[in-house]
């Protein structure tokens, strides 16, 4: 039986759209959005964690359990451990980590993230990918590539374009071993609290990267290609116009 917990990290203070958790399309705050797409993965429990007093009122207006979270935590993965610090769950509780700007993420993606981890036991991390199949997703540096072993674990995340491809043979990108990463992890909770206590390591500083903390430790991130398309993350005004025109 699959038994996990969904975390979403929302904080209103993002230096590109600042308040996008508030932000409103289809009836409904992006925060909302995201808290039922959790919802329906049919977790035991979804909880949202926040250091602002607006995200909170507004989520426990739509029924959420929510977790006020300090306001210096440098990434929702900080945030995250901090509000599973405070509950009672089991140390080798499954805990998946949803965005609270991915409000398209498929339910089916959050059960299968958690569900990897679990069939994956030697694993610390585990997350998802989807295939690159346009040139301008795999030279533009805000869409992280992943490369991955035969046995379904990372190898390397990058920005760069990654593995390099001979312009010639570019025209033949849908056909490519070429992926992107999905930003949806699953933790086990003992391992949640280890990860944050690490520094940050010389390859996530420049990658800004924080899942390579976990590759330089030696850590091993199982990965698998997401079973449906994960929707568009929102990160600044153009891409929350990019949901609106549906795109």
């Amino acid at each position: 039986m699959l038994n996990f917990h969904v975390v979403i990290p929302a904080r209103f203070n993002s230096s590109r759209l600042p308040g996008k958790p508030l932000l409103e399309f289809d009836g409904a705050s992006m925060i909302e959005h995201v808290y039922r797409r959790a919802l329906a993965a049919d977790p035991q429990s979804v909880l949202i964690a926040t250091d602002d007093q607006r995200i909170a009122e507004l989520a426990e207006s739509f029924g959420a359990a929510v977790c006020m979270t300090s306001s210096e935590h440098n990434s929702g993965t900080d945030r995250i451990a901090e509000a599973v610090a405070m509950q009672s769950w089991d140390e080798d509780a499954i805990i998946v980590n949803l965005q609270g700007d991915e409000p398209k993420m498929p339910s089916g993606n959050i059960q299968q993230v958690a569900q990897l981890l679990q069939d994956t036991p030697t694993a610390q991390i585990a997350t998802l990918c989807q295939a690159i199949t346009e040139l301008h997703e795999y030279q533009d540096p805000n869409v992280v590539k992943v490369t991955q072993t035969d046995q379904g674990l990372a190898l390397y995340f990058s920005r760069s374009s990654l593995p390099y491809i001979e312009t010639d043979k570019l025209p033949e990108l849908a056909k490519l071993a070429v992926f992107r990463h999905v930003g949806l992890y699953a933790y086990r909770a003992d391992y949640l609290h280890s990860f944050v206590a690490k520094p940050a390591s010389f390859l996530e500083k420049y990658e800004r990267l924080e899942q390579l903390r976990a590759l330089q430790a030696g850590d091993a991130i199982a990965i698998a290609m997401a079973r449906e398309d994960s929707g568009i993350g929102i990160d600044t005004a153009a891409d929350f116009q990019r949901l609106l025109n549906g795109d």
